[in-house]
């Protein structure tokens, strides 16, 4: 008797630890999803100082409007998908504590919500997918808008060093 007691009060011990390890499980996922937040807010932040620039040259009435507009829409499609991918990230955040809920709700219902914790676990890692393309095409975005506000700086030497009186 006493020795089906201690193994009753092991295997419920076990029972116990395998569900919080379940449980800590898409902690993995958590960290990795809030260090992609963490990013993609700074680079909505960078985007959005740029943006007001841009904007105050509007103000200033600088000579060169359109190449200003054409800017102001390309920085505005980079805000509108790091804004995307911020919304997506969140909400794998909250797949990801779902998950980790879940999973103590199907241990505490004798594995009745038995694809709950995978259901939400692979939502938020399609969130995650779905962020991570994003932040990608907000990069690429950059750097075309990037090269071409060189360029066009290149250009306006160019032709600022072929008017200048030569010595």
């Amino acid at each position: 008797m006493l020795q089906q007691t201690a193994t009753a009060i092991a295997a419920n011990a076990l029972g116990h630890h395998a569900i919080l390890s379940a449980m800590l499980a898409p902690a993995f996922f958590l960290t990795a999803t809030a260090g992609l937040l963490t990013s993609a807010n700074a680079r909505l932040a960078r985007v959005v100082d740029r943006l007001r620039s841009l904007i105050a040259g509007l103000r200033h009435d600088d000579p060169d409007i359109a190449k200003l507009e054409a800017q102001i829409r390309r920085h505005r499609q980079r805000a509108h998908l790091v804004l995307r991918a911020c919304r997506l990230l969140y909400v794998a955040l909250a797949c990801f504590v779902g998950t980790s809920l879940a999973l103590a709700a199907d241990a505490l219902l004798a594995s009745r919500l038995s694809a709950l914790p995978t259901i939400t676990a692979v939502l938020g890692v399609l969130c995650l997918l779905l962020a991570s393309v994003a932040l990608w095409r907000e990069v690429s975005l950059a750097v075309q808008n990037f090269d071409l506000e060189l360029d066009q700086e290149l250009a306006v030497r160019q032709q600022n060093a072929g008017t200048s009186p030569r010595r």
